[in-house]
């Protein structure tokens, strides 16, 4: 038999990204709670945008997003030009990466950031550094403790997933004025319109006036549009030419552009969704401390609790007991929290079903 072709050198030592669950064997009706994906769903004009692209797949999308990205620069304050879209953040943060860091470069994230950091950095032939966290929140400290002459591109989250911590607009000023002039900032804000804090900024105020700064979003979460893979950066001149170099000329599908526009329109479901997580979200967290489970506090659309360490009552078989129920959570071992387990804001029935099976499961004999 012949020779296999030989992948590059540190490609098959990269852990596949793994999401959550969907399906659970034996059960009718599933609750998935381990994408954090939103909770009423896309709205319908969002919806109706979608359909009405049918009959025209045969045409390619516009290559450059430009209804998309004008509705974005109006609705936030920004520079269109400045604006680049992507199929999802994932594939920003990949070409990212890819643009500005290969073999022989570091690329830095929190302990128990986003998975697709490291594997961006070694898909590209960097190496991804770690840096510690304190009380499962970003420490700027460390993270600049870790910055070397190699560091191409920090990555932080904000808020953090699966953490739920957030960064201040302070601390992040603090890390930015910490890094050299070419290390890029990239500031993860898929979670930023569930935030509702004064000390907090998703990051345009730091873009605006910085040229080694990128700030990432997505529509998966709040505007529920998880299934069409649609992101958006906001960054300098230089980075934004430097990602339209290396994306696909066509990286957005036709249909994601029209259900983004149409999701942007629609402020009322907006709200409605931002309501239902600031209602539910520590409705969850007092279900959950109530049960006697530690509760890290969250400001995103999901929640993370620890589970107790002895075998019949732990992360793993809590998660095994949801799942016989056919609710799906999210085990956190890949992010180096074994005791863990994330779960995601759903519709009242859901999350009233949640508490109610860890308060069966826990006061089992």
């Amino acid at each position: 038999m012949s020779a296999a072709p030989v992948a590059r050198p540190g490609i098959l030592g990269i852990a596949p990204y793994v999401g959550g669950e969907a399906h659970a064997a034996g059960v009718e009706r599933v609750i998935r709670l381990a994408s954090n994906e939103g909770a009423l769903g896309p709205s319908p004009e969002a919806v109706a945008a979608y359909a009405r692209l049918a009959p025209e797949i045969h045409r390619y999308p516009d290559g450059e997003s430009l209804g998309l990205r004008r509705a974005l620069a109006a609705l936030h304050g920004i520079e269109a030009e400045r604006i680049v879209c992507g199929n999802g953040s994932d594939e920003l943060i990949t070409l990212l990466v890819r643009a500005y860091a290969g073999p022989g470069d570091e690329v830095l994230y929190s302990r128990h950031g986003f998975l697709m950091y490291p594997i961006a950095a070694q898909s590209a032939g960097a190496t991804p550094v770690i840096a510690a966290e304190r009380d499962l929140r970003t420490d700027i400290d460390a993270l600049l403790g870790q910055v070397t002459s190699r560091t191409r591109i920090v990555f932080i989250a904000n808020p953090n997933n699966p953490t739920g911590t957030y960064v201040t607009a302070e601390e992040m000023k603090r890390l930015h004025a910490g890094l050299p002039p070419e290390t890029v900032l990239a500031i993860d804000a898929a979670y930023a319109e569930f935030v509702d804090r004064a000390d907090y900024d998703a990051g345009i105020k730091l873009v605006r006036d910085a040229r080694n700064v990128i700030m990432l979003r997505t529509f998966s979460k709040i505007h529920a549009l998880a299934g069409l893979r649609l992101g958006w950066a906001y960054c300098s001149a230089e980075i934004a030419s430097v990602l339209n170099r290396v994306r696909g000329p066509f990286n957005v599908n036709a249909a994601a552009q029209a259900a983004g526009l149409a999701a942007l329109k629609d402020v009322a479901w907006f709200e409605q969704s931002r309501a239902h997580n600031a209602e539910w979200l520590p409705w969850l967290q007092e279900a959950l401390t109530g049960l006697g489970l530690k509760v890290t506090p969250s400001v995103g659309n999901f929640v993370l609790t620890r589970l107790p360490d002895e075998p019949a009552r732990n992360a793993d078989a809590a998660f095994a007991w949801l799942k016989s129920r056919g609710i799906l959570t999210r085990k956190m071992g890949s992010y180096g929290l074994p005791e863990y387990l994330r779960i995601t804001i759903g519709r009242e029935e859901d999350m009233r079903a949640v508490a109610a099976s860890l308060r069966e499961f826990l006061s089992q004999p």
